[in-house]
């Protein structure tokens, strides 16, 4: 996966200086020049306004032009926003001049955050976010909650950072700051686009490209389109990702923009990456290694020193591979980048794999393996907490309309009262009917609260059947492994075993430690689904990614039995469908078809093209089962359990699972199967159309 860039306020004050003090000519600066021209621009302008008699440095004037040159040096000279921002705070403070003091307060929080010391970012741009609210000042407002939001995103708050931008929105909407519409809802798109939410990112890309069309600047246009190519190329279509960053390409060296050309050249190598195109891939990422040796922008090195590792990798150059793949894993630990370390872990494990050097491909095996888990659970709850944060400020703005329409009805009620004396009899009529009217509304609400208790009754015994159905499956399942080794610690705790004993069963606690972790990880997903409701999220899915990722997490398991692990499916098998839910389906069938297949076996990956929809199969040579286990295999009330040709066990949760997740998606789930030759699982999801429709 790429990664989108976020929209930084770096250029807000030149632009507005127009007619300067002191006699100064004239100044024009058209918005948004070359970062390195502004700052010299900004620094010419400070030298000479200290060369004028009565210079003070606590002018107003000079503090503006202290904030806005450390905005220039940000990804330059980052040490020198701290100095920069410390003056500019000192002076403003000595004059209390509070917008000078909240601009350095947003200098501060931007140095911190490009530290990796989120905790301090987060406090200094809290404390301008109040700044600007006490001296009602929307432009400080707008700039904090920008960078509130995108702090928050960094460590995972998604739901705080959502609701920073919601509000910057409505506050931009309501002083026709158009500017800050786009950028705030660029923003918002590069959180969906975190999420893998790809169509609703396109969405929100699209409104932010209207918005760049009525501002008529050309560069805001280049960043948005920018991120439009990152968006594509992860979704397989290259054409069209190619196309928006070429055109980037074009404004951002025209302008100069350094930062956002390194970010557009790093980009048009993922492009020739996913193309399988290394040589060009490797052309373009050094165009943005160049870039970045005069920028100061950790979180961008990151993507582009792995691409170069993968790049290399492809290159069969492993050494070279390595140190960028390694460079980038040590910024990202040091900035705390979860998805980049992870991805980073990925490929280190493919190079050491290759070398042959197996301790170290599986120590970054499990990193990668550890992190995936922990996003995964997060993603979980990303989309979701979304979609709550935003319901509850739409629900907050009809509260408060309505709390403005009853006040107005209160007023109006007062009026209707003063004239209602001349008028006495009519309104004794309309104060009968009024009443009637109330009295059957009452009578309505009554049905429905009836009807709403009786339907929560229901819910309730379906979860008390639930909750049964998950101690069943723990105390059946997990209680028995898990006391297995409790009991075999006990016994080498008390001297009973020798250790050469107790490291012979090292490989059995291995496999009954996997047991326990998938057995885990399929009782939380069909717990939710069964006791909160799993929402699907459909998007364009590339299965041949999801399907190479589960090979890639298995493939030690299926090492271990000597099965090979083959998948046919190609680049174009796109399906709308939920990413986490058919990522679920297809770890458990493949986990299957490796625990029932004995060694030296084969599981087959293939899927087939039908009108509207994709049969994808998976298929293995192992024992196969008779017509009473398949009838019996999709009954999620079902608790048999089976073992492997290894004796691995199982819950008997997973088919059903499989299953309920399949049909959440539109597709269905069967079963072809004869003793002692085999099985095939297929299933079908709707193919992904060239026009998506939003999801909610």
């Amino acid at each position: 996966m790429s990664f989108v860039k976020a929209k930084f306020l770096t250029f807000t004050l030149l632009p507005k200086l127009g007619i300067v003090l002191f006699g100064w000519a004239i100044f024009f600066s058209p918005p948004l020049k070359a970062q390195t021209k502004a700052k010299d621009s900004i620094e010419t302008l400070i030298k000479e306004m200290r060369a004028q008699p009565g210079f003070s440095a606590k002018d107003s004037l000079h503090i503006d032009l202290l904030n806005e040159l450390a905005r220039k040096q940000r990804f330059y000279h980052t040490d020198s926003i701290l100095l920069l921002s410390r003056q500019a705070l000192a002076y403003s403070q000595s004059i209390f001049y509070k917008k000078g003091e909240g601009d350095a307060l947003v200098g501060f929080g931007n140095y911190y955050t490009d530290k990796g010391n989120h905790e301090k970012s987060i406090a200094y741009f809290q404390k301008a976010l109040s700044l600007g609210q006490k001296i009602n000042n929307s432009k400080l407002i707008l700039r904090a909650r920008n960078n509130l939001a995108m702090q928050h995103s960094y460590i995972g708050d998604y739901a705080q950072s959502l609701i920073h931008y919601l509000k910057g929105i409505d506050l931009a909407s309501e002083t026709d700051n158009k500017f800050m519409l786009s950028v705030m809802n660029e923003n918002v798109a590069n959180l969906y686009a975190s999420q893998k939410d790809y169509t609703q990112a396109l969405a929100f890309y699209k409104e932010v490209k209207k918005l760049n069309e009525e501002l008529g600047n050309e560069i805001y246009s280049a960043e948005t389109m920018s991120n439009m190519g990152s968006i594509y190329a992860d979704i397989g279509e290259l054409e069209k990702a190619m196309y928006n960053i070429n055109s980037s390409i074009s404004v951002f060296e025209r302008h100069g923009i350094m930062e956002w050309l390194a970010y557009a050249y790093e980009t048009k190598g993922e492009i020739y990456l996913k193309g399988g195109k290394n040589e060009w891939a490797l052309y373009w990422y050094r165009q943005s290694e160049m870039l970045h040796e005069k920028l100061q922008d950790d979180r961008g090195k990151i993507e582009l020193f792995n691409g170069m590792g993968k790049a290399y990798l492809g290159m069969n150059q492993d050494s070279i591979s390595e140190y960028y793949a390694q460079e980038a894993y040590k910024i990202s630990t040091v900035i705390k980048d979860m998805e980049g370390s992870k991805q980073c872990a990925k490929t280190l494990y493919k190079v050491h794999k290759n070398k042959g050097d197996y301790e170290e491909a599986l120590k970054y095996h499990e990193i990668y393996q550890s992190l995936s888990d922990t996003l995964s659970r997060n993603e979980n709850k990303k989309s979701l907490t979304m979609l709550i944060t935003k319901m509850e400020h739409e629900k907050q703005k009809v509260d408060l309309i309505a709390e403005n329409k009853k006040q107005l009805d209160t007023q109006r009620a007062y009026v209707n009262v003063a004239l209602g004396i001349l008028f006495i009899f009519i309104v004794v009529t309309l104060l009968v009917g009024r009443s009637e009217k109330i009295q059957k509304n009452l009578n309505a609400e009554l049905k429905k609260k009836t009807k709403d208790l009786e339907k929560n009754e229901l819910e309730l015994q379906e979860i008390n059947r639930t909750k049964d159905k998950l101690f069943s499956i723990i105390g059946h399942d997990l209680r028995g492994p898990i006391g297995a080794f409790q009991g075999l610690l006990k016994l080498f705790k008390n001297g009973e075993i020798e250790k050469n004993e107790f490291i012979g069963f090292m490989p059995k606690l291995a496999n009954d430690i996997d047991h326990i972790s998938f057995t885990l990880n399929n009782l939380l997903t069909w717990g939710q689904t069964q006791m909160n409701g799993a929402i699907t999220q459909p998007a364009v899915v590339a299965l041949d990614s999801l399907v190479k990722d589960n090979i890639d997490l298995l493939s030690e398991t299926a090492k271990n039995k000597s099965i090979r692990l083959i998948s046919h499916l190609n680049s174009n098998t796109l399906t709308w469908s939920d990413s986490n839910q058919i990522d679920i389906v297809i770890r458990n069938l493949i986990s299957n078809a490796i625990k029932f297949t004995p060694e030296n076996g084969m599981v087959t990956i293939s899927a087939i093209e039908l009108n509207q929809q994709w049969q994808i199969s998976i298929r293995d040579t192992g024992v196969g089962m008779d017509q009473d286990t398949i009838e019996k295999l999709f009954i999620a009330t079902s608790s048999v359990t089976t073992y492997g040709t290894n004796n691995e066990k199982g819950t008997g949760l997973g088919l059903s699972l499989c299953k309920e997740m399949v049909e959440k998606n539109n597709g269905a789930i069967w079963v072809e199967s004869s003793l002692r030759k085999g099985s095939t699982f297929h299933f079908t999801l709707p193919k992904a159309n060239k026009n998506y429709q939003k999801t909610a």
